[in-house]
């Protein structure tokens, strides 16, 4: 299996809700670093995974929608408690929706998977991985 993996990061704030997250319930600050990684079994045509440079772009859009946001206040994360879990899933269905559309070009109708991790700090991160 092939990957390419191509990086970036976002700022948000938000809060919690829930005894489980105890001073979280507060609103406060995040910032993550954002990997995505595309998969294959085979290389392309052109003996790559992807195009780098389409790939950095579309996760640079996906980032940009969610950057310098609270996301209590967006309306597509209302009720949400938006956990590194669930942002993961946020970018990577996202990111999902670019390739299907064919904007990280006609070679990335060959991927086969893509992990999406954010970190939200040198010691810990969570990823959403899929199919494609």
């Amino acid at each position: 299996m092939f990957s390419v993996t191509v990086r970036d990061h976002f700022m948000i704030a938000h809060s919690f809700r829930g005894e489980v997250f105890g001073p979280a319930q507060r609103l406060h600050g995040a910032t993550f670093l954002v990997d995505a990684t595309f998969r294959r079994a085979e290389l392309d045509p052109d003996g790559i995974v992807v195009d780098i440079g389409l790939a950095t772009q579309r996760l640079g859009e996906v980032l940009a929608a969610l950057n310098y946001r609270n996301l209590d206040d967006e309306p597509a994360f209302a009720g949400v408690n938006t956990s590194t879990e669930y942002l993961a899933k946020v970018v990577s269905d996202r990111l999902v929706e670019r390739i299907r559309a064919g904007e990280l070009g006609a070679g990335a109708a060959g991927l086969t998977g893509l992990t999406v991790t954010l970190h939200e700090s040198h010691i810990a991160w969570a990823s959403y991985e899929c199919e494609l």
